[in-house]
């Protein structure tokens, strides 16, 4: 029959052994819990404005902070087929399994035993004297059937700082996997925005070479008119090609941008679909970033390198009760004879067994003990990258604020030299065509449309792009 907890407990009580100090000892720990850091956070961003005390955006769904629906749909697909973002969800399913195996430590082993042997020893031993005095035969025979159990209580929690790392270890690992989704959906957006970047400077670059055509033209009819010279031609025919020269350029990289996106999405090279074009899509201005103690909660790494430390403080617990004495309790009972025809034949063939056993590491203590100190300073290691992690996100919040703050003065300059230069072209061409300016000129005005226009549509992708790092850095994403 196997014995129950209660039972050998009862038998320990009854035999004299302490049971209330094992009882207390298991209450204890080796090492105190954990408790954070202290982190001196500052009560705001450097560059937030007057929207820094609101909800932060970090804890929007990026269904609803994203407004273009062709983007939305692309970082869904990129949720459910990208390879990263699988791997770090097969992490979480590893870790989820060790932290089983932790939990399992708390229970007794359990076994379950059959044997048989028969022994004929040598005529000319005594062995074989005693066996014909006693059985009247010269072998002997042993048949045994157990079940045992052995059960290690836990003095100094040193399993039970194991299950807190293997917890704290599988929690990590859930955050790794935000981690992933948040770079994952400022990736997509970021590759979305410059492909509509590219859209819009194609498009920009045909109407330019359109423009550049009707100037040529236009030229040339004044050659034939003996208006101007060869030289005139000559120099709109350069500035066309130019123009047309950057044509395939943009389509090379409109390809490659999908082909990024494609594999961001799980999906092989192709096309992308497009929603809204660059100008139409909202730039929100002055948006809220909440306060840095919030990036404790919303920031998955910040999370995952406290998570970390965690697991370390209870790598270093376990690895100091290893130095102290381990108890250990086993019991077996079952049947037993030393002939087959009676070995099932109870009460006679019953036998049990109940011990305890205290084991002290001594030899072993100076290699317990440096282990210990490799613990302490791995989790003094993994505290100094949590601190280190929380200061990157702070900045990585005020450089998204500035950047933002700052990219916005400058669509604003670049926008206004667009309207400039365009109004400055209508009025050279009418000015040509009078007579009252000449083709270089012209040409000059051009070319400069064609760089601020360019330059407009960068800057407002710097933008957008800004906006998504800002919705990142803010630990927006995984949602």
């Amino acid at each position: 029959m196997q014995p129950t907890i209660k039972s050998v407990f009862r038998t320990l009580r009854a035999s004299g052994f302490p049971v209330f100090l094992i009882l207390g000892l298991a209450a204890c720990s080796a090492t105190a819990p954990y408790r954070r850091a202290e982190v001196n956070l500052p009560g705001s961003y450097r560059g937030a404005g007057s929207a820094s005390g609101q909800q932060a955006i970090g804890e929007i769904p990026y269904r609803s902070f994203f407004s273009d629906p062709a983007l939305v749909s692309l970082i869904d697909s990129a949720m459910v087929r990208n390879y990263d973002l699988q791997i770090a969800l097969k992490n979480i399913d590893y870790a989820q399994e060790s932290l089983k195996q932790a939990k399992l430590g708390f229970l007794p082993s359990l076994s379950l035993n059959a044997s048989g042997a028969v022994s004929r020893p040598s005529d000319n031993s005594l062995n074989s004297s005693s066996l014909q005095q006693a059985l009247g035969q010269s072998y002997s025979e042993d048949y045994s059937l157990s079940l045992g159990t052995s059960w290690e209580i836990d003095i100094w929690s040193r399993i039970r700082s194991k299950k807190k790392g293997a917890l704290a270890g599988y929690l990590k690992t859930v955050e790794a996997a935000k981690t992933v989704r948040t770079k994952l959906a400022a990736d997509v957006a970021s590759g979305y925005y410059n492909l509509r970047m590219l859209d819009a400077q194609l498009d920009i670059a045909k109407r330019n070479l359109a423009l550049a055509d009707t100037t040529l033209h236009m030229i040339r009819l004044q050659y034939d008119a003996g208006q101007v010279t060869m030289l005139a031609v000559g120099q709109q025919e350069a500035a066309r090609q130019a123009v047309l020269q950057t044509v395939p350029q943009i389509e090379q990289g409109i390809a490659v941008q999908e082909h990024a996106l494609s594999i961001l999405a799980g999906s092989y090279p192709g096309a992308v679909a497009r929603g809204r074009s660059l100008a139409a899509i909202p730039v929100a201005d002055n948006l809220p970033a909440g306060i840095p103690a919030a990036l404790l909660q919303n920031r998955p790494d910040v999370r995952e390198a406290e998570m970390a430390v965690m697991e370390s403080h209870a790598d270093m617990a376990a690895a100091k009760a290893a130095m102290y004495p381990s108890l250990t309790i086993t019991a077996q009972g079952g049947l037993n004879s030393f002939r087959s025809s009676n070995w099932f034949t109870t009460p006679g063939s019953l036998f049990g067994l109940v011990q305890g056993a205290i084991l002290q590491p001594i030899f072993q203590r100076g290699e317990l003990k440096a282990g210990y100190e490799k613990s302490r300073i791995r989790r003094d290691q993994a505290e100094i990258a949590f601190k280190q992690s929380l200061l990157n996100a702070v900045g990585e919040v005020s450089d998204a604020l500035v950047r933002l703050d700052k990219l916005r003065e400058q669509e604003r300059a670049a926008a206004a030299r667009v309207r400039t230069l365009e109004g400055a072209v209508r009025n050279s061409n009418m000015l040509f065509k009078s007579g009252m300016a000449n083709y270089l000129e012209v040409i000059s005005v051009q070319g400069g449309y064609l760089e601020a226009e360019l330059a407009l549509a960068d800057i407002r992708r710097q933008h957008l792009t800004a906006m998504a790092e800002l919705y990142r850095s803010l630990g927006g994403g995984w949602r």
